[in-house]
């Protein structure tokens, strides 16, 4: 037993070894700027690396194992970064009015998407990442729904080219209409995808502006686990509806037939276990330092999981499906923008 756990140690170390430092990297260079956060610039690296021909054979298993553990582990330790009480403190109107961006959101995206072509792993990762929370919603989602690696890179890439692009165009439009503090930053928390993005863009308003925006988003962030919950569901009954009902898909099924797969989860572990340090935090009795820590922690999780992500992507290919991908983006962020602006005018009206 020690000497396979000695080989298996030998065969994960320098990948681990690896994502550890290019993750270090990307950490450092996300917390030079505002704009790109580290989960986009550790996914580009793992894109250089793949494509560079650097995804040597000896770093391939390490990176491979911990990718999707450290990925759930992320979504998990990302719980505590919400709480309840402020999130309800916003009041029901506005409560309301995330609730209905989120859900026409994703609907919206998710249509288009099927419709332009995507594949509807592909376009779910785009819902996600337009209507809750960028980067972070697309990886958590990809557990759910098994997309590849390209479908992660697509929905990414475009969360972040949109949500750059915001950044610029929400403050030059909510100044020429002359927005109070509380509107913009109410349209900036639910327009933005990318929460780094959201501080960017709102940030340019002021401080009420940025803290209203702040936890305007972390509203659609506490989302994702009942969103994963909901497509999990439906993965569930669309996967039974594959099988059929009759007695022989039971006994293929019983049988573990590779032809029929495995039925997703009721509601994925990774959910549980958001939802329960959601729940811990929303009790005021996590010290502020734990809260930082698990921020820190998170985005080194996550970061990581983007990395080895990024490592599965091949350009060439990903190419061939980058105009889709524009095309769905640009109409949900034109949706959600417009749909927030419009909510976010009526409930501080």
């Amino acid at each position: 037993m020690t000497t396979t756990f000695a080989r298996s140690v030998t065969r994960l170390a320098p990948g681990i070894a690896v994502m550890a430092l290019v993750v270090t990297v990307a950490v450092v260079l996300g917390r030079l700027q505002n704009v790109v956060g580290a989960l986009v610039i550790a996914l580009a690296l793992g894109v250089l690396v793949r494509n560079l021909g650097l995804f040597h054979p000896v770093i391939r298993p390490g990176i491979q194992v911990a990718t999707k553990r450290l990925l759930r582990i992320g979504v998990v330790v990302l719980g505590l970064q919400l709480s309840l009480p402020e999130i309800w403190a916003l009041g029901l109107p506005v409560l309301a009015l995330i609730l209905v961006c989120v859900a026409v959101s994703f609907v919206v995206t998710m249509f288009v998407g099927v419709r332009f072509g995507l594949s509807r792993a592909g376009a779910m990762l785009m819902a996600a990442g337009f209507s809750i929370c960028g980067a972070s919603a697309i990886a958590g989602m990809q557990t759910v729904v098994d997309a590849d690696d390209e479908e992660v890179a697509t929905s990414v890439a475009m969360v972040t080219l949109y949500g750059s692009l915001s950044i610029v165009a929400l403050p030059l439009v909510g100044t020429a209409l002359g927005l109070s503090p509380e509107t913009f930053g109410i349209w900036a928390g639910l327009a933005v995808h990318e929460v780094a993005q959201v501080v960017a863009a709102a940030s340019t308003a002021g401080a009420v502006a940025l803290a209203v925006a702040t936890v305007v988003k972390l509203g659609r962030v506490v989302l994702l686990a009942p969103m994963a919950a909901l497509v999990s569901l439906g993965e569930r009954r669309r996967a039974d509806r594959d099988r059929g009902a009759t007695d022989d898909a039971r006994r293929v099924e019983a049988e573990g037939s590779a032809r029929t797969g495995s039925r997703p989860p009721i509601v994925p572990l990774f959910v549980v276990g958001f939802l329960a340090l959601v729940l811990v935090r929303s009790t005021g009795l996590v010290p502020d330092g734990v809260v930082a820590a698990g921020s820190v922690l998170a985005t080194w999780l996550l970061a990581a999981a983007m990395f080895g992500l990024g490592t599965g992507i091949d350009i060439p290919r990903l190419v061939k499906t980058g105009g889709r991908g524009l095309a769905v983006g640009g109409v949900s962020t034109v949706v959600l923008g417009g749909l927030s602006l419009l909510g976010a005018v009526v409930v501080t009206g």
